[in-house]
Order: C-alpha cells, then sequence, then structure tokens
C-alpha cells in the first residue's frame, strides 16, 4: 500500500571524529565567580583557567589535535639546524598553499613582526580589511599607519551581505591617489575577518584587487589564519564553487598574494605555532636574516621539531571538508539558538564564533563605559562560560592623539575551540546568554582603573560602575 504525506525527515550530522581521552571540567558557584571576576579586574584574560567552564575565550591554540598529531610529536627532531620535521613543514605549505618560501614563527605575531620590519618604512600607509590588534601594532611600530579599506557593511552587524570581509576598491584607489602608490608597500587581507564577526573575503573580490594593484607594484600580504574557514563560505556561498573542495579553494586564494602570515594556532589545529610564507625571494633573504634575531634559526623559528611535525599534519587535516562541516556547523548551531531567543549577533554567522552585539544588548550604556566587557563578566558570573571583548578596549588608543578609538563594533566574541566541545555545550552556552539577555536592564558599565602601553585588552583592570 502506497504511503502518502510521509514527511521526509531531516539527515543529522555528526562530527567526523571520536573521542579517546577527556580532560574533566570543574563546576563553580556564583560565589566563587564573583571572587574570581573580581579579583581577575572584570577582564576576562585574567582569569584562572581552573576557575573557568566552557573557555570561549579563543580559538587561538586551544583546539583538540588529532592521533596523527600527538603521534607526529614523537617523531621530533630536535636538531638546531635542519630538523627534517621543518622540511615536513616547508613541504605542506609549498604543496597546499603554494607559495615558494617558509619561515617557522613561534606564532603568528612573530610573522607580523618579521614582514613588517621587512617592508614598512616610516611614513608608509598599509591598507587593510579592518585592523587587527597586534598586526596594527607591529605596522605602526615600523613607522607604518593603518588604513582600513574594509567594505561598510562589514561595520552594520545586522547587514547580511555574504562577504563583509571584501575589501572597498574605491578605498583603495583613494589612498594611492592622496599617498602614491610608492607609499603602499603591501595591502594586508584578512580571511575571516576577526574583527568584523568572522565575516569572509570572496574571490572575486580578492581578483579585482589583484587587478588593481598589479600595475602599481603594490603586494598583497594575505594573513591566512583561517583561510580554510574562508574556503568554506567561498564553497558555500560564492557562484562557481559548490563543486570545489576546500584544499582547492584555498589554493587559489593564496595564489592571488605576495605571500602570508600564518597563525597555525587557528586552523591548523595546534597549541602553538605559525609561520611567514612568501614568493619574493629578496624580501626571504631579509626576514630570514631577522627571524634569527627575533625568533631562532631560519629553520625552526622559535618552535620544537615536534612542534612543527604536528602543525604540517595539521595544515592536512584542516582540508578535509568533513572536517569543515562540523567546525562552522557547530558555530552556526550556537548562533541559530541565540537567533531564537532574540539575541543580537552580527550576521551572518562567521566562521570561528559569535560575536553579541553589546550596544543593541545593552543599550543603556554608552561605549566609554565599556559594555562588551561588561556583558563578557556577566556572562562569567552566570554560568562560568569565559568570552572576550572586541570593542572600544580592544580597539586601544589613537597612537598620535591618544585618544580612545570608537569602534562602530562593540562585540563580544563567543570563539569555539576546533573538536573540543559537543553541542550539548552549545546548550548550555546559549542558555546563559538568554538568562543574562532577560536581565540585561540591570547591567552597569565599567571604570577602567589600569592601562597597559600596548594592547591593553590581554591586561587592563576594571571595576564596576556604582
Amino acid at each position: 500500500m502506497e504511503r502518502k504525506n510521509v514527511k521526509t525527515r531531516k539527515q543529522s550530522w555528526a562530527e567526523p571524529y571520536k573521542i579517546k581521552m577527556v580532560e574533566l571540567l570543574k563546576m563553580t558557584t556564583p560565589a566563587q565567580r564573583q571572587k574570581a571576576i573580581r579579583e581577575a579586574g572584570y577582564n576576562t584574560f585574567l582569569l584562572k583557567s581552573e576557575d573557568v567552564y566552557i573557555d570561549l575565550l579563543t580559538d587561538s591554540g586551544t583546539s583538540a589535535m588529532s592521533d596523527r598529531q600527538w603521534a607526529g610529536l614523537m617523531l621530533g627532531d630536535e636538531a638546531y639546524a635542519g630538523s627534517r620535521n621543518f622540511y615536513h613543514l616547508e613541504d605542506a605549505v609549498k604543496r597546499r598553499y603554494g607559495y615558494k618560501y617558509v619561515i617557522p614563527t613561534h606564532q603568528g605575531r612573530g610573522a607580523e613582526n618579521l614582514i613588517s620590519k621587512s617592508l614598512i618604512k616610516p611614513g608608509h600607509i598599509i591598507p587593510g580589511n579592518m585592523y587587527f590588534t597586534t598586526t596594527r601594532l607591529h605596522q605602526e611600530l615600523a613607522g607604518g599607519t593603518f588604513a582600513d579599506v574594509i567594505i561598510d557593511d562589514a561595520h552594520d552587524p545586522e547587514s547580511d551581505f555574504p562577504f563583509k570581509g571584501n575589501i572597498d576598491l574605491n578605498k583603495v584607489k583613494a589612498l594611492i591617489a592622496k599617498h602614491g602608490a610608492a607609499k603602499i608597500p603591501y595591502i594586508c587581507v584578512a580571511t575571516t575577518v576577526n574583527m568584523a564577526g568572522g565575516q569572509p573575503i570572496s574571490l572575486t573580490n580578492l581578483k579585482a584587487l589583484r587587478k588593481l594593484t598589479l600595475p602599481y607594484g603594490i603586494k598583497i600580504i594575505l594573513d591566512m589564519t583561517r583561510v580554510a574557514e574562508n574556503a568554506w563560505f567561498i564553497k558555500e556561498r560564492e557562484k562557481g564553487y559548490a563543486n570545489k573542495n576546500i584544499a582547492e579553494i584555498v589554493l587559489e586564494i593564496c595564489s592571488l598574494t605576495d605571500g602570508a602570515t600564518m597563525s597555525a594556532k587557528k586552523d591548523c589545529l595546534v597549541n602553538i605555532g605559525g609561520f611567514l610564507a612568501l614568493n619574493d625571494e629578496s624580501i626571504y633573504q631579509e626576514a630570514s636574516n631577522l627571524v634569527v634575531v627575533y625568533e631562532g634559526l631560519h629553520t625552526y623559528g622559535g618552535l620544537a621539531g615536534r612542534d612543527m611535525e604536528a602543525m604540517a599534519i595539521g595544515i592536512e587535516e584542516s582540508l578535509q571538508d568533513e572536517h569543515m562541516k562540523a567546525r562552522i556547523g557547530q558555530v552556526v548551531y550556537l548562533g541559530e539558538q541565540l537567533l531564537r531567543c532574540d539575541v543580537p549577533i552580527v550576521q551572518p554567522i562567521g566562521g570561528h564564533g559569535i560575536f553579541i552585539d553589546a550596544l543593541r544588548f545593552l543599550p543603556q550604556l554608552k561605549q566609554d563605559q565599556f559594555p562588551a566587557q561588561a556583558l563578557a563578566a556577566e556572562l562569567y558570573l552566570d554560568s562560568g562560560v569565559r568570552s572576550m571583548e572586541r570593542g572600544i578596549v580592544s580597539a586601544g588608543r589613537d597612537s598620535k592623539t591618544g585618544k580612545n578609538n570608537y569602534p562602530a563594533l562593540e562585540l563580544v566574541r563567543l570563539t569555539i575551540p576546533r573538536r573540543v566541545y559537543t553541542q550539548a555545550h552549545m546548550d548550555v552556552i546559549a542558555e546563559s546568554v538568554e538568562r543574562v539577555y532577560r536581565n540585561r536592564s540591570k547591567i552597569k558599565g565599567l571604570n577602567m582603573v589600569f592601562e597597559p602601553k600596548y594592547l591593553r585588552f590581554f591586561q587592563a583592570r576594571f571595576t564596576k560602575s556604582v
């Protein structure tokens, strides 16, 4: 007998791995959390990890390594020079990203320092698709000035444009006309732009940028920290790429650039490490000389051989489509949970975390009352979930005037480590955010009582406003 009106059941997906080892989590009481956050000066960076239940501070170095990566650690060649693990890493970078030269660094900011010192001179302008904290600081310390050339949609948390990380070519043209191409050593292009909420760039935009810069001799340096995640969005959203795999798209992204900085602690699934990749031999020689001063020999760059081996393996694992489907799927799952509760978040949902719009969440607070910082503290107090601020505190001060920078986006980042938490953890997080949202009118602002000279969001301390 024919069955009628049978609904097609939605097919579920699951993580493409199974768990071999667990780390027990510590549950804390409200009184313990109150004491901990007060002692940390209401800065989640200053909390002790043992006082945190679910840690969403960052996805940097917090991923779970695979059994193959752990096995790779046992193959560490700890020779000071010419470690075989370096050559494994070099081979992986050349094959998967297409760059000619590779210099390992202890992490991404080591690579940022090398490229800044190699290419930037006092008075140079460095355009980029929204600032990142350490990147901009290295550029400024080298004598350069960062110029934001991201599209305007990136500063609007409610815009649903699918590629809010894109560069505004007219802004680039205006900078060239104003300063001259000789004053622009390179354009820094970030994938899945962190400060915009993990928003991707499109290949169409990157191709157009390459076409614009070539006649002027302006280089493109990729911040490829989350390039595989960006490739996933291109596959999902950009016409002509649905049938391409992540590895193919990543290679095409890199082919449109002259070099890249990589914090391997994100996409590459390791706890420490990074590299600078280049195509120009003269720049490579300069950076190779500098790395000896700041990091270590050019064949280890501040890393143990075992770290380089884990990184080489992680590069391969990061480019697997099933891995990325699960990685992005978990972030989307959390975002959709919050949207159902009407929590204001940056849309479209980004790659490495959910970004809560603190200005809409806490409309009673002015930006100089540090609403995102205050909200991050409240989330911790509610459930022991640690998040982080990405707003006025992270934006810092203008290097020339000394006044606060006031970014259009005042966000709290719920950053999801790779292969660490389950969907049940996502439910706990969503329920905590919803509870805080229901009681948002009671949340007060903060006063900054200690401010370090550089990158203040790491170490600043606050007190609650009366």
